[in-house]
């Protein structure tokens, strides 16, 4: 398995980095969408507009929603418009076989964005055939249709998945739809294994406060067009093509209508390649490109492109020891060139007890929007510098027993040229900035334990602290939206019966916030064909707000069928 923040096929144990893998396939039933997965590390937070991840922000350790980099199937999804539009996910969540998570910097291995944290999902069709239909109905007028189909011939593999998402709204302009549909082709020929994804989503919603105090709405479409060719077992290509479109308007005073449309376009290619020099020493490198463009009413037209080479030496002397060296440097036009090395190291005090650390660079570019977007309440800076970012990590992985695992870090993130928003006075224009020192220290924790075969009981902490004295009197608007307490209590697994079961009680402590608790249950019949589902968020209706002004739902109830037929 390839594993996010790695060069080279890795198990999980063997990694110096902080990772986890989730894996929705084999569960869809009681996951509603990609969200519901994500949820379940307290690490990365979740910042929803919406339910069900409309306009959601995704940061991870404190980080701000544009210094977490989006994969598919190890490439950018980042849009180079706006971070906000980075979870515009094109493919359904019948598509995805797993999700891998490095929190820490990741441009050594990925480039610019990776400054807190890297989620890669991973497209890969089913070995089998495989049919599956799903119809949904509950609250706030909300209605889902999925539909999966997949099959083997021999060498090919093939996946087409559609997924509908639509709600009236649990308010007034909160209304939304989701539509995806994603095909997955993989192919096995003497080069190697070939992969494509083509994917495409459409999603309107009621924007009503989302960025201003007045009535508004928006439609984001995204097309994708992946790649991935295995020459031989140690070397790939990949190539990937990219488009997002926005479309905002905000009614600010009848019958004044303010619109903005943006349309961007991101090509990127890689060369890949890892090798055994001798038993336990391995060496990669590789080269990436990409180019952005951007066509917007209120932005401009502008484009870039970079280009980066990296190298990585790998030693392993399992179960003792491991060391990892690499380094990355990004070339632009416009900036200077982006130096980003990686050293991790891991020792095993015992079979099942190992201590690690890391230490990383990262960085990121300003998006467009960053540099020149401006509205009645926004103003962008065409001066800002990149970001850059030095972790610090510290771990500790115990695994006493088959049944048990425990996991613990210490990280420190020291920031310099951050970028946010801020404003003087209740009443001014938030303007982009350049925050001069801002630092996270945090400490994670987690502990699994597998009842059963079949059951598997999760306990994680995490607690963050920023510190920022640069900007003496203003109100920032991203970066101190962050949870300085989350913490997870999930309870996965079987019943009697072929009852598929998962509850999730989430505790989150906003430093701009109220501490408040979310309670999610989700059920389904696996028995036969024919499989009746429900799913209860928010059991308790408590009120809450992700984002600050942006009022979220009490209780919701969603029920429906899904009919599953697998063949051999």
């Amino acid at each position: 398995m390839v594993v996010t923040g790695t060069f080279e096929p890795r198990t999980l144990d063997e990694l110096d980095r902080s990772v986890s893998i989730m894996t929705p396939r084999g569960a869809e039933i009681i996951f509603n969408t990609l969200v519901d997965l994500l949820k379940l590390d307290p690490s990365l937070d979740l910042q929803e507009r919406t339910p069900d991840g409309v306009q959601a922000d995704l940061s991870i350790r404190g980080g701000s929603f544009a210094q977490t980099l989006v994969l598919l199937n190890g490439m950018s999804v980042d849009d180079s418009q706006s971070g906000h539009h980075d979870m515009d996910i094109p493919v359904p969540l019948d598509s995805i076989s797993r999700v891998e998570v490095l929190r820490g910097s990741g441009s050594t291995e990925y480039g610019s964005d990776a400054v807190a944290g890297v989620v890669n999902f991973i497209t890969e069709p089913p070995d089998h055939l495989e049919l599956r239909l799903r119809t949904a109905f509950g609250n706030f007028g909300t209605n889902q249709e999925r539909v999966s189909i997949a099959d083997s011939f021999g060498k090919l593999s093939e996946q087409a998945a559609f997924s509908r998402d639509f709600s009236t709204g649990f308010a007034p302009d909160r209304d939304y739809r989701n539509l995806q549909f994603a095909s997955t082709t993989h192919y096995t020929s003497a080069w190697g294994a070939s992969n494509l994804t083509l994917a495409y989503m459409d999603h309107p919603f009621g924007a009503d406060g989302f960025y201003g105090a007045y009535p508004s709405w928006e439609d984001t479409k995204t097309w994708w067009i992946g790649y991935n060719q295995a020459l031989g077992k140690d070397t790939d290509v990949s190539f990937a093509y990219r488009r997002h479109s926005d479309l905002y308007v905000l009614y600010r005073y009848e019958p004044e209508i303010y619109a903005n449309h943006h349309s961007d376009e991101s090509y990127q290619g890689a060369l890949r390649r890892h090798q055994t020099v001798k038993q336990g020493i391995v060496v990669s490198y590789g080269a990436e490109v990409i180019h952005e463009s951007i066509v917007s009413n209120n932005l401009g037209d502008h484009s870039r492109s970079r280009g980066a080479a990296y190298a990585a030496l790998d030693y392993r002397a399992i179960p003792r020891f491991s060391l990892s060296l690499s380094a990355r440097e990004e070339f632009y036009r416009k900036y200077s060139g982006e130096f980003s090395p990686t050293v991790a190291a891991g020792y095993w005090l015992t079979p099942g007890l190992k201590v690690r650390a890391s230490a990383s660079r990262a960085f990121r570019v300003p998006s467009y929007t960053d540099l020149y977007y401006s509205d009645p309440a926004n103003l962008g800076n065409p001066y800002l510098k990149p970001e850059r970012a030095w972790t610090y990590e510290g771990g500790l992985d115990w695994v006493p027993a088959g049944r048990l695992t425990a996991e613990a870090a210490f990280f420190d993130r020291r920031l310099r040229n951050g970028i946010d928003y801020y404003r003087t006075t209740p009443d001014a224009l938030w303007q982009a900035v350049n925050i001069d020192s801002l630092n996270f220290y945090g400490v994670e924790s987690s502990l699994r334990y597998a009842l059963s075969r079949r059951q598997t009981v999760e306990l994680l902490y995490t607690w963050l602290l920023g510190v920022q004295n640069t900007i003496p009197f203003a109100e920032t608007k991203y970066n101190f939206n962050y949870p300085s307490s989350s913490g997870v209590v999930a309870w996965t697994g079987e019943l009697p019966g072929q009852v598929i079961f998962r509850t999730r009680v989430g505790v989150l402590n906003r430093i701009s916030e109220s501490p408040y608790a979310l309670w999610d249950v989700y059920a389904g019949y696996a028995k036969g064909k024919i499989h009746p589902f429900v799913q209860v968020a928010n059991i308790t209706s408590t009120s809450y707000q992700e984002i600050q002004g942006i009022v979220m739902p009490g209780r919701s109830i969603t029920g429906g069928l899904e009919f599953l037929f697998k063949g051999k």
